[in-house]
């Protein structure tokens, strides 16, 4: 296959308007599919019921060493219905947008719903909890089409690829790079008085070089991901910065097993903040499968630190006029000073549980994890400084999080600091401890934060844990 030589762009891609968005289907034809459904559904006999239209299209492009490896567009389209009688549910879903399809899926919907047992929790939301139908929206920006074609895309790519490529003359190959451009738009509405929809963008451009040879060989990678392609890093950038940090996994060793204080990364602070959000999740606590169960009002993190919520966001990832269910939502802090102050819940979880809906049915909304004592100078020197001499983790491996217990046990790569300053990077090691223990034992949070999907938060360092080596 002949390669192709990487051509700098003039200029990023234009974003398309509203009106040539690209969707084969338009909100109006979303609005009279769901009422098709709905108004069946009423028909049948049904108590209430709930319809949700949707499309979403894309285009991924992927190169790698130099030659284009793949070019994909999707298309994909749904409609999904649910059907309550009393307090049994049933729901059913096509992407056959016909009227007889339509009526074959309420019908399928409905059917489900005699045979099922009933649930005294099921139901929709609360008609006091539902965004009215005649309340206005803010406005969130996050619909950004970006009228991008797969050879633009592709020299995207092979620019962001060349970048990381031509970085150092260690960086000796390649798994490639990709630029994907996706976009979405919804309607859904029930019978306790919601209806709303909105469209969605997602951009994104990665790369994964590999470092080294023989047997000293590392891989990192590196990309960006905004609904705004303007707000998008630029292939170079992101192209060195994932050379960079292969580089400097080279020569990486062994350490023997432990006991220090680890600072992690930025965006696996994020991860951490992510198990947080599944331990205090309604789901967790109905089911008493978490190791923070009845911690509303109760300490979990140190006094310094706060959590808030926050899904009104512009251009947020996150961000949302109202929840899966069509409740409102609202900017909330979830951990002030340490303490719980509200859980993650669904109509269906906050009913379990006696309590009321959140808003976090589909989850959680742009959140940030801030420590009170941290400066703007607290960039990833100044943490590393107040690591002082232990482990500073920049990749994680597996899964190994017991939500019951707490206990945390995972594969990690990263670097042995000592003095404040990084002294070799170290491998195939594992960092293990008790996630209670970790929150509580957190001791700052960095001003080097980084946005995660819907989470925010600088580098965490905690004050001890196990770490297994030679």
């Amino acid at each position: 296959m002949k390669k192709l030589a990487p051509r700098a762009p003039k200029s990023i891609p234009r974003v398309t308007s509203s009106a040539d968005s690209g969707f084969s289907y338009s909100r109006p034809y979303f609005e009279e599919l769901v009422d098709t459904a709905l108004a069946h559904a009423k028909k049948l006999g049904a108590t209430n019921a709930g319809a949700e239209a949707s499309e979403g299209c894309g285009l991924s492009v992927s190169v790698r060493k130099g030659e284009l490896e793949n070019v994909e567009r999707n298309r994909d389209k749904s409609l999904g219905v649910t059907v309550y009688l009393g307090k049994r549910r049933g729901n059913a879903s096509t992407s056959d947008f016909s009227k007889a399809a339509i009526h074959q899926t309420v019908q399928a919907a409905y059917d489900i719903a005699r045979f099922t047992a009933e649930d005294p929790m099921a139901g929709l939301p609360d008609i006091e909890d539902v965004v009215p139908s005649t309340q206005a929206l803010p406005e969130l920006d996050l619909f950004y089409p970006w009228a991008i074609t797969s050879e633009q895309a592709a020299q995207l790519a092979l620019v962001c690829e060349s970048a990381a490529l031509k970085t150092d003359k260690r960086i000796t190959n390649s798994e490639g790079a990709a630029v994907s451009a996706q976009q979405s738009h919804f309607f859904s509405a029930h019978t306790h008085g919601f209806r709303g929809g909105y469209a969605s963008s997602r951009h994104s451009i990665s790369v994964s070089p590999i470092a080294g040879r023989g047997e000293d060989m590392q891989r990192d990678a590196w990309y960006s991901s905004m609904r705004h392609p303007d707000d998008l890093a630029s292939p170079v950038a992101v192209g060195r910065y994932a050379a960079e940090r292969a580089l400097s996994r080279l020569h990486a060793r062994k350490i023997p097993t432990t006991q220090c204080p680890v600072l992690f990364e930025s965006p696996l602070a994020a991860g951490l903040l992510g198990a947080l959000v599944q331990a205090l999740s309604g789901g967790a606590m109905y089911r008493k499968s978490t190791f923070l169960l009845d911690s509303l009002g109760k300490p979990v993190l140190p006094k310094h630190i706060d959590v808030r919520e926050d899904p009104f966001i512009k251009r947020g990832k996150g961000s949302s006029p109202f929840d899966d269910e069509g409740v409102q939502v609202k900017a909330r802090t979830v951990i002030d000073a340490g303490r719980v102050q509200g859980y993650f819940l669904s109509t269906y979880s906050a009913r379990k549980l006696g309590m009321k809906t959140t808003g976090n049915a589909g989850g959680s909304h742009n959140l940030t994890l801030t420590s009170r004592l941290t400066r703007a100078s607290d960039d990833l020197d100044a943490m590393l400084e107040k690591l002082g001499t232990g482990l500073f983790v920049t990749e994680l491996m597996g899964s190994g999080v017991n939500y019951v217990t707490g206990d945390y046990s995972r594969g990690a790569s990263g670097f042995w600091v000592e003095k404040g300053r990084i002294a070799f990077p170290v491998q195939e090691i594992t960092i293990a401890g008790n996630m209670k223990d970790m929150l509580k034992g957190i001791q700052a949070v960095g001003a080097d934060t980084y946005n995660y999907g819907a989470k925010t938060v600088g580098s965490i360092l905690v004050n001890r844990m196990k770490v297994a080596g030679s």
